[in-house]
């Protein structure tokens, strides 16, 4: 009997060495947080102006709080690149944001490993909407991705520590139809006449309505065509507008593995019009996760004071939807999916 409580206390102090021992294995195995490294950089177009870009990186260098546009964010500015053979993810923003719009999902990008590079569109940002619903802007756009891309990999400073072989791209709004450019869609000619004709109501109809229709040889269906990039390996395309633009046949060289994003209240880009038109056109099921709730610009990183003082529009969200919350799962969500799909850092 003496020994009974003595033989009790081993037995939960072993449990105890057991447990711990199979907790620090599991740590082991999750990636640790890593500092963060920004650049804001120049890329050269010789068709436009030139292109602003930000690229956040994985980097061992002390981080300070950064303005960065009207909002915030903690970075090693300019700070030595840590890693090598990293994945590279492009970012295409919405009509009338910037390369900042979606930083805290490229903040968490980073930390996990990879390199992100976020373009401002020209003539479709928040300082110059003079391409915005035009039909030039997507090809313009689906070009910008292709040139980020090339800078990165050829002149960007850093650029031999990238893995050219493991590129993906993410989207919201505009930029995720441009996107989908980028992976292989080919738009139909007139189809957005006919959507437009049919539903007059739609928000993106009354603001084609409002502009001025060009006739830059950006129109042609060629242009459209040539913006399939092969090295984008797999793509998170989050409230995609534009949709109506494609058929089935138009989406049949989209072969590469999506996480497609849908917002429930969505009254941009509606998603009986847009998400669950794709889902069904789409030759390869994408990963599909629909946000109970949120609206359009649930997935645009939360706004700053300042931010939601010049866009309402674009800070509101509907009453009970958490914007802060829902980010931490997102950008989680987001980088597990590029994590499974082109693997983090080797």
């Amino acid at each position: 009997m003496p020994f009974a409580p003595l033989m009790h206390g081993c037995k939960f102090v072993g449990a105890i060495a057991v447990a711990l021992m199979a907790a620090l294995w599991l740590v082991a195995f999750i990636p640790m947080a890593e500092a963060v490294g920004f650049q804001q950089v120049s890329v050269p177009d010789s068709l436009d102006r030139s292109l602003t870009v930000g690229i956040w990186y994985p980097s061992a260098s002390p981080m300070l709080q950064r303005p960065l546009e009207l909002y915030s964010q903690e970075v090693a500015a300019d700070g030595k690149v840590s890693g090598d053979r990293l994945p590279l993810i492009v970012m295409s923003h919405g009509t009338g944001e910037s390369f900042s719009a979606h930083y805290d999902t490229a903040i968490a990008l980073a930390a996990a490993g990879f390199v992100v590079g976020a373009v401002t569109h020209t003539g479709d940002n928040y300082r110059d909407r003079s391409y915005a619903f035009t039909q030039r802007n997507f090809a313009e756009r689906a070009r910008h991705i292709r040139q980020v891309i090339d800078y990165m990999l050829d002149t960007w400073p850093e650029h031999q520590r990238l893995d050219p072989k493991r590129i993906g791209a993410f989207g919201h709004s505009a930029g995720g139809f441009t996107v989908l450019l980028a992976v292989g869609g080919i738009r139909t000619v007139g189809r957005a006449a006919q959507f437009c004709a049919e539903h007059p109501e739609a928000w993106e109809c009354r603001q084609i309505r409002q502009v001025q229709h060009d006739d830059s040889p950006s129109n042609d269906v060629t242009s459209f065509a040539s913006a399939h990039d092969l090295r984008i390996r797999a793509a998170v395309i989050a409230a995609p507008a534009a949709v109506y633009n494609f058929t089935s046949n138009g989406l049949a060289q989209v072969s590469i593995p999506l996480q497609l994003w849908s917002a429930s209240d969505d009254k941009i880009t509606p998603p009986q019009w847009n998400t669950e038109v794709l889902r069904t056109m789409l030759p390869i099921a994408p990963e599909f996760r629909a946000v109970s709730g949120a609206g359009h610009f649930a997935f645009v990183a939360p706004c700053s004071d300042a931010l939601a003082n010049v866009a309402a529009l674009l800070c509101g969200d509907p009453p009970g939807f958490d914007r802060v919350a829902f980010h931490r799962d997102f950008n989680r969500s987001v980088v597990a999916f590029f994590v499974a799909q082109l693997g983090g850092r080797p």
